[in-house]
């Protein structure tokens, strides 16, 4: 059904979450995709700048589109005690982890099309016993036991006009990076991302860039082994297994103009070899968006910025731009 809303995780309540949701309801909602927010009712009031009337509470996701055009419809699972906008709390998580969880099960029930969360903060959560690295692994781990046809992620996506970028390795220091490839690893990376470039991007014949770890991408083995031993063996396998890749390609030429116009999407080694060439791109309207689960997932590709939360400053860029995404990708998968 191309009409169902999506659910909208609140995020961490202390950090712009509640203002950026109402900021993208406030220029979505004539327009749409409708959404419904999973969160604390208050803090969403809070997000509106102290707006009366312009935020509503419904029982089922299945009121967001008959709400949406009057009011940001809420299903409200409310904090277990008031949280101040700029000061993260532990005592907070369990509820943004139920947030998340509702979303969630709201998806794979396909009750809405698919998640967008806001962002959350790792300290906090982990503050509270949170055993996951991210966002990410989360959803990985509450998908784990539906069936999923093609390659399993989940896999992190980067998604700025002109530029797409998968992750091999996402939350890891970069000292344990190395260690932490594998020939597995990108292969299996390399093919959630082109089924993904497929079945949610529309594109019919793929074609992945693979970057290399070292400088230079290791000149034959002069600067680094990585590339001969790891990353081209898994450049071969993934072109074996009918995936146009090439590579490894050293990444500091891999982000000009000239050179993204021969792929469609980059698969990149470590975090900041994919997060910087996105953001300088488009730093406020990047998109994050998770590969290989049952269920739809983008987010902000942002945090939750606590020493601007509760000040009005915050920019809907990225997170209008998650929600129209996780609409296009929702309405392919139909």
């Amino acid at each position: 059904m191309k009409n169902r809303p999506l659910a909208v995780s609140l995020g961490d309540p202390a950090g712009i979450g509640p203002e950026i949701v109402f900021k993208a309801w406030s220029a979505l909602r004539h327009s749409g995709p409708s959404f419904v927010v999973v969160g604390d009712l208050r803090q969403v009031a809070a997000g509106s700048g102290g707006t009366a009337g312009l935020v509503r509470q419904v029982s089922a996701a299945e009121d967001a589109n008959r709400v949406f055009g009057q009011a940001v419809p809420v299903i409200d699972i409310p904090l277990l005690e008031p949280v101040v906008a700029g000061n993260p709390s532990p005592r907070a998580a369990k509820a943004v982890i139920a947030w998340i969880e509702t979303a969630v099960g709201l998806a794979l029930s396909g009750a809405v099309g698919g998640v967008v969360t806001a962002p959350i903060a790792k300290e906090s959560l982990y503050g509270a016993g949170f055993p996951f690295p991210g966002h990410t692994e989360f959803l990985g781990e509450l998908t784990l036991a539906h069936r999923y046809d093609g390659a399993r992620g989940p896999i992190m996506m980067l998604a700025a006009p002109g530029l797409r970028v998968s992750l091999v390795t996402v939350h890891k220091p970069l000292a344990e990076v190395p260690a932490a490839l594998s020939v597995e690893k990108i292969v299996n990376a390399g093919l959630v991302t082109a089924q993904a470039l497929r079945r949610d991007f529309g594109i019919d014949r793929p074609r992945l860039a693979v970057a290399g770890l070292n400088p230079h991408a290791g000149e034959n083995g002069t600067i680094g082994r990585e590339e001969v031993q790891i990353v081209g063996p898994a450049v071969r396998a993934l072109r074996d297994l009918g995936v146009e890749a090439s590579g490894p390609s050293p990444a500091d030429s891999l982000f000009h103009e000239a050179a993204r116009a021969k792929y469609d999407a980059v698969l990149c080694l470590y975090h900041d070899q994919a997060l910087i060439p996105v953001k300088m791109l488009d730093f406020w309207g990047g998109v994050n968006i998770t590969l290989g689960l049952p269920i739809v997932r983008t987010s902000p590709d942002h945090g939750t910025a606590f020493d601007i939360a509760g000040r009005g400053l915050a920019r809907p860029d990225s997170m209008i731009a998650a929600i129209r995404m996780a609409k296009e990708i929702a309405d392919r998968r139909l």
